[in-house]
């Protein structure tokens, strides 16, 4: 589980608003800048959670998400674009002497029309999972006072 320490910076019964400093491995992704946090630019970003341990503003609070469902993510984002696009390339190129058709030109638009289509899956089942609560952030407890004092997290 990926873990980071946060402020309460909102809070209702359903949500809690949590403002965090970016860590090293939010400035190595490089979804960073659309993940659905909002940062404007600066090393804090304010995440929105489900409020299940009934947070108040002020609180200190650790927030996680899963590592699987993030695994998946990088799985549908990074390497099925690429094997649909060799997948093109492969179809294309054995289809290329039954169409008549030069082999290099029909491998590239297979695997370009492949290629697209994965961004189109990827699209669709993004929209699909950002609903499902196991690809969102959650609240993993409070810290307790005495171990929030110099924390530097304000």
């Amino acid at each position: 589980m990926i873990t980071e320490n946060g402020i309460v910076t909102q809070a209702n019964k359903q949500t809690a608003w949590i403002k965090t400093i970016r860590s090293a491995a939010c400035e190595s992704c490089s979804e960073k800048d659309s993940c659905g946090t909002s940062h404007h630019g600066s090393q804090e970003m304010t995440v929105s959670v489900k409020n299940s341990l009934g947070v108040v503003v002020g609180d200190a609070v650790v927030i996680g998400i899963e590592t699987k469902p993030m695994i998946i993510l990088s799985f549908l984002l990074y390497v099925f674009p690429i094997l649909l696009l060799v997948t093109g390339a492969v179809i294309g190129d054995s289809l290329a002497p039954a169409l008549q058709m030069n082999k290099s030109i029909t491998a590239m638009v297979f695997g370009f029309t492949f290629f697209g289509a994965a961004f189109l899956v990827v699209r669709k089942k993004q929209a699909a999972m950002s609903e499902k609560d196991e690809y969102k952030p959650f609240l993993v407890r409070k810290k307790s006072d005495s171990a929030t004092e110099g924390c530097g997290i304000l």
